[in-house]
């Protein structure tokens, strides 16, 4: 019998469904897993994620594998080859904001000791649960949103910060049909100790 999963999840792309069963939803506190999702999802504004997840791999070839020092240099010759780049999405104003939003996150690395712990401090390191099934923001996506754009990042509205909590399981969004559900307390309020 075939397993139930959240109605976005489109069936007949294997790459999608592996997606959401592997990935999407659980928790992550590895810094450079976070910042190329972060960048990534920063990408998807006013796009499908699956459009993204499908040229993920393209992205981390045209992006270094996401090394943060080396993305933080890029120069005008880089960003050319980026627009350039079939591969990728090649909108100028996202190639630009995922420079400035690297320069962004490496000086929150070196005032948070990591990026994980600044974001993961906004909820106490505690996982949320969705409190409306297919809700887009939320006060706390508004909440580092509005953080985020007083820092100077791009791209960065409270849909594109709820998305990127929900894919990077700060957020417990699984539908209540998928079999990914968790519906016990102790499933979804799991503490993780600050490094």
């Amino acid at each position: 019998m075939d397993k139930i999963r959240c109605v976005w999840c489109n069936l007949k792309n294997p790459k999608y469904v592996e997606y959401h069963d592997k990935e999407w939803g659980v928790p992550i506190y590895d810094d450079k897993k976070l910042y190329e999702l972060f960048i990534l999802e920063c990408f998807q504004a006013g796009l499908s994620w699956e459009c993204i997840l499908n040229k993920r791999d393209y992205f981390r070839m045209a992006y270094d594998n996401f090394d943060i020092d080396k993305i933080i240099n890029y120069d005008d010759v880089k960003i050319s080859e980026l627009l350039n780049n079939q591969n990728i999405i090649r909108n100028k104003l996202k190639v630009l904001a995922s420079i400035t939003n690297s320069r962004v996150v490496k000086e929150i690395q070196k005032n948070y000791g990591s990026f994980s712990n600044y974001i993961w401090s906004f909820t106490d390191y505690k996982i949320i649960q969705e409190e409306i099934e297919g809700q887009t923001t939320s006060e706390l996506s508004d909440r580092i949103s509005k953080d985020m754009k007083k820092r100077g990042m791009k791209f960065v509205g409270s849909v594109t910060i709820y998305s990127f909590l929900q894919a990077a399981g700060i957020i417990n969004a699984h539908s209540k049909e998928c079999w990914l559900y968790k519906n016990e307390q102790g499933d979804i309020s799991f503490v993780h100790n600050k490094r």
